[in-house]
């Protein structure tokens, strides 16, 4: 059941009202209710009867003309509705004594607009939702009590509190308890995160089980939920080509046919004059009734309403999945991509280095891991976190003596009394120790036990476990190259590729590099090319390409302001998705403005010679109006084929 809001519904108010007064006048007048002497009074008191449910249906069409022709700007829908059904009117009194059809265009056409302003906000609801993630209030915690305030006046560094049930006001790291996240509003994604202290939580998020202790990293104003909601207030501003056509077809459309109309009135009754033939007053009246058709049926509603419609919807439609399209330009822009060039880092990976790989020599991989891990234990390096996580049980540092770190090398640290060394192979050259220097694909950290060689543990960045359905979604959608641009040595970088089934690979490049080879490949492509991406040092390439996409849940700031698409769970078949509800989008679109134009020209032409009266005329202008609407609905649900 649809809930109409109170304007809504005063209109349906008004269109029963004046529905009903039409059919009572209409049936009085056809069964001789009121008895007239005089037809030319009849005429006039059923003119003033028509005159109520005409006002009451169609005054705020009447004041927008009205407005429109004093500022300057009177070629819209709403002059030409006012000038069809007042000449319809004044038809009425001085010849057919019919008003019906005037106040039942009006009524049709009042019918359409509240069915067009209920699917206008059936579409906006999933954007809408969006604009419920907004806080409205902070609490912290003074003199043990909870104090609310403005979040906008909390400053970085404070911790606030956030108990169950309410959302995260502002970006931080959590100091203090554990719970579950419901970030579905920001990501797409329905299952709860769970968080312990030291995670970082993003504003917006609906804290779901534990009270929370939350230190500030920014103020507001900078917050995710903060940009989130500029980037959709703001994408209504940038239109589409597809939209500026339709305001420029609107400019030129309307005035043409008021003179089409006009000339359709008058130059049956100049030639007949110039032919020496006198016209019937029946014949001058039906000339002017067809111009008065004309106007109705060339009402251009359908095309003005339905098109930003199907943008809107697309847009909505993606912020369902998860994905902020910054503006309807930019949701065209990528039903023309062609080409996909990818970081690697974060956005094909994880960007969470683990152990992939143990080659032993003379002991057993589990004890190999954990000596490693030791004598690491002390170091805040990535790699050392790598190995302690691998090893998957808390270590006694107590365990670990000697620590020394050899700069630029690794580590050697005595571990239960065994001398371990751990790092790269320049430590194992200045130990004079033999090894092999296998081909590795990642990190490889070589261990030497109690002045041997033992061994060597790679450690790479794991691939998302979307990346090669990501690939395989962007062949389906008829994308021709995907690339991948990356700083990371040609092995990692060959190994993903053929992993994920990407078509060219670029490794070793530094952002500069990266930038060239972005505009050799958007100089080589004929279609729109896109690029993907998360981090600072991709920002340059995000903006140089035709369309930027960022990874919004751990891409940086830098690189989700340079973009102009955001995926806010950072899953790449997302970009496969974004593609395909665009392509819907637009197909909608184009079939709205073929669908029009066809219907509208076809009975333009019948109304001209007089085959369609102003009631047939009416039906079609709604009629194609809803099915516009309908169609452009569609873009609100994508499927997945």
């Amino acid at each position: 059941m649809v809930k109409l809001k109170k304007k809504q519904k005063k209109m349906l108010y008004r269109i029963i009202i004046a529905a009903a007064l039409t059919i009572f006048f209409a049936v009085s007048s056809a069964v001789g209710l009121f008895k007239f002497d005089d037809p030319d009074m009849e005429k006039l008191f059923y003119f003033i009867c028509y005159l109520v449910p005409y006002i009451i249906i169609g005054y705020d069409i009447l004041i927008k003309a009205a407005k429109g022709i004093a500022h300057g700007q009177a070629m819209d829908e709403n002059f030409l509705m006012a000038i069809a059904t007042i000449g319809a009117m004044i038809l009425g009194v001085t010849y057919t004594g019919d008003y019906d059809e005037a106040v039942a265009v009006m009524i049709f056409y009042q019918i359409g607009e509240l069915f067009q302003s209920i699917a206008v906000d059936s579409s906006r609801q999933s954007i809408q939702k969006l604009m419920e993630i907004r806080p409205d209030s902070a609490f912290i915690e003074e003199n043990g009590e909870l104090v609310e305030v403005d979040p906008e006046e909390v400053q970085i560094g404070t911790v606030i509190v956030v108990r169950p049930g309410e959302r995260i006001p502002i970006d931080g790291t959590i100091v203090d308890g554990t719970s579950s996240l419901n970030t579905s509003a920001l990501t797409g994604e329905s299952i709860p995160r769970d968080v312990i202290v030291g995670d970082e939580v993003l504003s917006g998020s609906i804290n779901l089980s534990g009270v929370l202790k939350i230190q500030t990293s920014k103020e507001f104003g900078e917050s995710t939920v903060s940009k989130i909601l500029d980037m959709v207030e703001n994408a209504s501003s940038r239109k589409s080509e597809s939209e500026a056509f339709i305001t420029r077809f609107a400019k030129v459309y309307t005035p043409f046919v008021v003179a089409s109309a006009l000339l359709l009135s008058v130059v049956p009754t100049l030639l007949f004059f110039l032919a020496d033939i006198t016209l019937l007053d029946t014949e001058v009246e039906e000339w002017i009734y067809r111009a008065l058709t004309f106007l109705v049926i060339s009402c251009p509603c359908a095309l003005v309403i339905s098109i930003p419609l199907g943008f809107f919807a697309g847009l909505g439609g993606a912020s369902r999945e998860g994905i902020l399209v910054k503006g309807s330009n930019y949701l065209e822009m990528l039903s023309d991509v062609e080409t996909v060039v990818f970081d690697k880092t974060g956005t094909l990976t994880q960007g969470v280095f683990e152990v992939s790989d143990v080659v032993t020599n003379h002991i057993p991989r589990e004890r190999l891991i954990e000596l490693a891990a030791a004598a690491e234990s002390s170091s805040p390096h990535p790699i050392a976190a790598s190995l302690v996580r691998a090893h998957g049980a808390d270590i006694d540092r107590s365990r670990v003596t000697d620590i020394e770190d050899v700069a630029g090398k690794g580590v050697i640290a005595k571990v239960d009394g065994i001398s371990v060394a751990v790092g790269n192979k320049r430590l194992m050259e200045m130990l004079d120790l033999q090894f092999e220097e296998a081909p590795a694909h990642g990190t490889t950290v070589h261990v030497a036990v109690d002045g041997k060689y033992a061994g060597c543990i790679t450690i790479s960045d794991i691939i998302k476990p979307t990346s090669q359905q990501a690939m395989k979604d962007l062949k389906a959608a008829g994308i021709k190259k995907t690339v991948m641009l990356t700083g990371d040595q040609d092995s990692v970088a060959q190994k993903v590729a053929k992993e994920i089934g990407l078509d060219e690979v670029h490794s070793q490049l530094l952002p500069g590099d990266k930038l060239e080879h972005l505009e050799k490949i958007i100089k080589d492509t004929n279609g729109k090319v896109a690029f993907v991406g998360d981090g600072i040092n991709d920002a340059p390439s995000l903006v140089r390409s035709d369309i930027g996409i960022t990874m919004g849940a751990i891409g940086s700031d830098a690189a989700i302001e340079a973009s102009d698409v955001v995926i806010m769970d950072d899953d790449p078949t997302k970009v496969a998705t974004a593609m395909g509800i665009s392509r819907k989008s637009m197909l909608i679109i184009h079939e709205n403005i073929v669908f029009t134009l066809l219907i509208k020209f076809l009975f333009l032409g019948l109304s001209a010679v007089g085959i369609v009266n102003m009631w047939l005329a009416i039906i079609a202008d709604v009629g194609v109006m809803i099915i516009a609407v309908l169609n452009s609905a569609r873009a609100l649900r994508y499927r997945k084929k």
